[in-house]
Parts: C-alpha cells; structure tokens; sequence
C-alpha cells in the first residue's frame, strides 16, 4: 500500500543510514526485497551510515540466500564491497558458515576471494577456518587465488594456526595437504606455532597430525612468554597430549619457559593435575625439586599454595623433594603456605615428615602458627599447638604482633582460647609497630566476646594505653561506638576511664562525645570519676563544646544537667564557647539550652576573630539563631569583631541574608552604616 503512494520515498534512510531494502535484506524478507527492487528510484547497493554496509553484505552475514541471489542479478550490485571494517560479503559468508552464498559469491567473477578485512586483516579462509566451516574452507582451498597460507595483520596467524587451537581436525587436515602451507609458522603477537595453540587447547588429535610433519619442532618456545607445547599442555591438564609429547625424544621435559622460570611439572603441580605430574616424574631428566626463577618456589611450594593435596601427597613420596625449602622472594615454605591458605590436610602431611613447623618468613618474619591466627585457620592452629617446638608466643618480625594479637584483632575467638589455654602465652604482649596489647586490638575492632575472654584473665591490664596513640581498650571502644565493650570495661574499677590519649589529648567522653555515641555518654557520665568537662589537648574542646558544635542536643543535654559542667568554656584554638559552635552552625535548640544556663555570656567574642555568637549566626544565615539571640538584653547586635570590624549587619548584608538584615535594622540599637 505504501509503495503505491507517490508521496512514499522508497529508498528513504533513517537515523542509521539505512533504506527499507537494507532492513528487508538484513532481516530476510524476500518479497519485501523484490518489490522494493521493481522501484526505479531504489538503489539496490546504497550502503548505510553506520557499518557502511551494503544490503548484499547484510544479506550475506544473515545467511539470506534468495535475497543474495537476486541482489546479485542486479549489474549496479558491487559483489565485493567491504563495510566499515573492510570486510567483503564473502567475508561475511565465510566467517559465518553460509555455504550456498559462498559458493554463489565465488561464482561471480569479480569477487577477490583472498581480500583481508582492514580490522583483523583475516581473509575469508581465515575466518572459515576459525569458525570450523569445513565446506568453506574446502571450496576457497580449490580456488588458485587463495593463499592457505596468509597470516591476518592483527595478530599474524595463519589459517592452520586458528584451526588448530579451534579444533578443527578436518580443516587442519586440508591445509597440512597444500604444501604451501608451514606447519610450523609463529603468530606475531605472541610468537606461538599451531603445536602450542593446539597443545594449550588439548585438541590431541591435531597434536598427532601436526607431529606427524617432518618440519615441526614439538619443543618451539613462544616468544612472548618462553612456553613449549609441553608447558601448556602441563598447565592446562591436557594429560593426552602430555603423553602423547613425552613420547618424543626431542622435547625437554624440565625445560623453564622463560617468563616465570617454570618447568611444566611446576606449572601441573600447582594446577592440581596430578596425573600429569605422575607422568612427568617417572622421567628421570625431571628435577621434581626445581624451583622456579621469578619466586623462587619448588613445585611443592605451588601445590601447597594452591591446596592440590594429591599432588603434595605424590611429591613427598619422593625423597630427592625437600619438604622445608623456603621460596627466594617471600621466605616462605610450603608448611607457611598451606598454613596461611587454610589448607589443614597438606599441613597434616607437612607436619609429618621432619620440618621446622616454626619457620617465619623472611618478608614478615611471621611463623606457620602467626598466619593461621591471622587468617582464622582454627584447624590448623590447633594442629601447630599440639607441637612442642612451636613458640606460640612468637611475634612477628614486621608488626611484633603474637599469634594472639592477629587472632584478637580479626575477632577469631577460638584461636585466642586456644593460644591462651598454652603456658607460654603473654595475654598483655603488645605489639612493637602500634603497642597494642590483643585488648585493645579487640576493643578497638569491636570483638565483644574476645574481650570477655581476655578480661577473665587476671595477667591483662585493662587500662593498658598503647605506644603509638597513647589510647587505652576504653578510648577506642568508646570511639568507635562499641557500648558492650564499653560497658564491660566500666565495670573494671582499675579501668580509668578519664585518662586521655597522647595524640589529641581526648578522653573516652571527649571520643564518643564527638561521634555521636548517646549511649556510651551516659555510661561514661555514670562513672564517678569521670570527669565531664576535660578540654583535648589538640583543640582545647570539652565535649559540651564538641556537642554544641556537631549539633547532638541530647548529649548537650545530659552534660548540663552536670553541676562540673562550664557551659562558657573557651577552646584553646579559637578561644570559642559552646555557644558560639552552636550558633554558627544554626543547632537553635542548643542555643536555647545554653541561654537557659545564668553561666552562659550570650555575647562571649571568640579570642581569634573577636567575633560573637551573633555575629556568627548572621554571617551563616541563621534565622532562628538571630531571632533566638536578639530576645536577649545582654547582647549587643552592634558589635564589631575586632580582626574586620565588621557588625553582625554587615555581616548579613555581604552574605545576602536579607532577613536578618531586617531583623537587626527592626533593633533601634543598630546603625548599618
């Protein structure tokens, strides 16, 4: 019907460049197709905007046979028009298995059925024979025009080389008949033969083929990473065609590739593929002990790591592998590893041949016990406990941390029962990088139930501050916001709780007044012996001021019911009030309750700009603030800081605050100019 309208613009584009004959083409709409081509102005070749693709190539992507062979019966047709990405219809075709427009596409005598795209360079044999289309491959093969044997410009593979690691036996077949074609030709990119890509697949069958060549070198590292097809094949468990390589006398089965420094039987071992490493060592030219060059670890070392028990279990049948030998770069033994990684049945085999279960790294200088601590590994500290020339007291050589310390800090409770059931352990030991003791590891990471643990024990000092903060178990605790903890230290009558720490000179009450802990303010408030109004010493804020500054009206609150309170404290910084924080930052219900107290100046200048609490609610546009503080008698809403000389009216009027402007002009005591 639309065609039959005048008005209609068959060969309209839309937003993608594209005409309804492209769609029709792309989609495979046949009829649509032909009526579009009975329209005289319709351009059977217009390729759209996007791809720069023709409604043939759409066609023969899409597999459309019909449509291709009536688009192709059109002179006007370029049968050979690359896209944007340079390839050709028969490109298309070729990389996606369409045999019939393939075959029409060859007939057409100006088709190149050797062109490379312009974005991989690969010709349509090398698409077919990645992709396993064997039909395809078999009819471009027969083609004189067609070079089996061209690498694309991307990576610089062959076609033989993407059949091989697409495995693709048949195609590799055809192409090993074209003597033309070099069974042993490297990619570019990585320098690696069809052996090896083969090889890393575990397509056996083209292993066998490609071995069957008289010029190719079954022991050919890559250039990238120094891998012969043994390596790959030993990595990536392909046990067939390790067999089937080892049967060769050319091939070195204790060969390092050159990037790590690994033998194959390294790279089998840590993968868990502990058939391949039976096979690798019944060879007698296979050190079974050969550490690799960039860490220095054994095959033993990577089992470990890696939790491959069955092939632990097969190294230490050897006696010529060395159950205690430590990699070059961290220091670290298998025992360490499987310790570290969780791995209780390796460390049960470990511990069973004569090592040292107590050797530390040389990195940390941590021991097996201090990693499982550390990680939470309670089957394996427990096995390590049950030895006696384990130290289970031994700090590490980086932090100074005990095994007790790393399971305190990362709340693993049954590791610190453990550790303290043996004799030898300091529960009080701190730490040589911060000087925390395991309580306050606890305490500060919130381990409620370690705490209850430790302080059980009567050789802990629960006031004990640490060496680098001076903060107690009580100060991080109420820090962080932790109320059980807090509690429970509380109830310790040698626990002080008004002791500060040396950083910020902040008491317990100072922490969790300036973050917002209600709770732990009122237990705090509780203490007899706390003392409410004790200024930091980095600031000078008690923790009124810090609460009148962060606006918490119920801690606010709860301090000024305190007759010990000063509600006019200067802060040594700014030499700032209560109420001048509480102003400035518009909390007028602090205001309000700090008014209410005869001991509070409602028109105290800080020391630092002279300015009052006033001045300050007008500079920040505080209404309530304004209004609330110009009800009272004894503040001066004319007074001039003393580092600008500025009045609160100026103050207001710079900053746009016309409100308050009003308000203060409404004071007959006022003069703005």
């Amino acid at each position: 019907m639309l065609l039959e309208r005048e008005d209609v613009n068959p060969d309209q584009p839309d937003e993608y460049g594209q005409t309804p004959l492209s769609w029709a083409a792309q989609n495979g709409h046949e009829g649509i197709v032909k009526m579009l081509l009975e329209r005289e102005g319709v351009n059977p070749d217009q390729p759209d905007t996007k791809c720069s693709r023709t409604p043939l190539s759409w066609a023969a992507k899409n597999g459309h046979d019909g449509i291709v062979k009536i688009l192709l019966e059109r002179e006007e047709v370029n049968p050979n028009q690359p896209d944007k990405y340079g390839q050709t219809p028969l490109s298309w075709a070729a990389e996606n298995g369409h045999d019939g427009i393939v075959e029409m596409l060859l007939e057409q005598g100006d088709v190149n059925p050797d062109q490379p795209d312009t974005f991989f360079g690969q010709t349509p044999l090398s698409w077919a024979t990645e992709n396993g289309h064997e039909g395809i491959v078999k009819m471009l093969l027969e083609r004189e025009d067609v070079n089996p044997d061209q690498p694309d410009t991307l990576f610089g593979r062959t076609p033989l080389s993407w059949a091989a690691e697409s495995g693709h036996d048949g195609i590799v077949k055809m192409l090993l008949v074209r003597e033309e074609v070099n069974p042993h030709q490297p990619d570019t990119w990585y320098g690696r033969t069809p052996l090896s890509w083969a090889a890393q697949s575990g397509h056996d069958g083209i292993v066998k083929i490609l071995l069957e060549q008289d010029d190719v070198n079954p022991d050919q590292p890559d250039t990238e990473y120094g891998r012969t097809p043994l390596s790959w094949a030993a990595a990536g468990g392909h046990e067939e065609v390790v067999k089937t390589l080892l049967k060769r006398e050319d091939v070195n089965p204790g060969r390092l590739d050159t990037k790590h420094g690994r033998t194959p039987l390294s790279w089998a071992a840590m993968n868990g593929h502990d058939g391949i490493v039976k096979m690798l060592l019944e060879r007698e030219d296979v050190d079974p002990d050969q550490p690799d060059t960039k860490y220095g670890r054994t095959p033993l070392s990577w089992a470990a790591i890696r939790g491959q028990d069955e092939v632990v279990k097969i190294l230490l049948k050897r006696e010529d592998v060395n159950p205690g030998q430590p990699d070059t770069k961290y220091g670290q033994t298998p025992l360490l590893q499987a310790a570290k990684n969780g791995h209780d049945g390796i460390v049960k085999m470990l511990l069973e041949r004569e090592i040292n279960p107590d050797q530390p790294d040389t990195l940390f200088g941590q021991a097996p016990l201090s990693w499982a601590a550390e990680k939470g590994h309670d089957g394996i500290v427990k096995m390590l406990l049950q030895r006696e020339d384990v130290n289970p007291n031994q700090p590490d050589t980086f932090f100074g941390q005990t095994p007790l310390s790393w399971a305190a800090e990362n709340g693993y409770g049954g590791i610190v029962k453990m550790l303290l059931e043996r004799e030898g352990v300091n529960p009080n030991q701190p730490d040589t990088f911060f000087g925390q003791t395991p309580l306050s590891w606890a305490a500060e990471k919130g381990h409620d139930g370690i705490v209850q643990i430790l302080l059980e024990r009567e050789d802990v000092n629960p006031n004990q501050p640490d060496t680098k903060n001076g903060r107690t178990p009580l100060s991080w605790a109420a820090e962080n916001g932790y109320n059980a903890i807090v509690k429970m230290l509380l109830e310790r009558e040698e626990v002080d709780p008004n002791l500060a720490d040396t950083k910020y000179g902040q008491t317990p009450l100072s922490w969790a007044t300036r973050n917002r802990y209600d709770g732990i303010v009122k237990m705090l408030l509780e203490r007899e012996d706390v003392n409410p109004d004790q200024p930091d010493t980095k600031y000078g804020q008690t923790p009124l001021s810090w609460a009148a500054e962060t606006g918490q009206e119920g801690i606010v609150k709860m301090l000024l019911e305190r007759e010990d309170v000063n509600p006019d404290q200067l802060d040594t910084k700014y030499g700032r009030t209560p109420l001048s924080w509480a102003a400035m930052n518009g909390h007028d219900g602090i205001v309000k309750m700090l008014l209410g107290r005869e001991d509070a100046n409602p028109d105290q200048p800080d020391t630092k700009y002279g300015r009052t609490p006033l001045s300050w609610a007008a500079t920040r546009g505080h209404e309530e603030v304004v209004k609330i503080l110009l009800q009272r008698e004894d503040v001066n809403p004319d007074q001039p800081d003393t580092k600008y000389g500025r009045i609160p009216h100026s103050w207001a009027a710079m900053n746009g605050h016309d409100g308050i402007v009003k308000m203060l002009l409404e004071r007959g005591d006022v003069h703005p100019d």
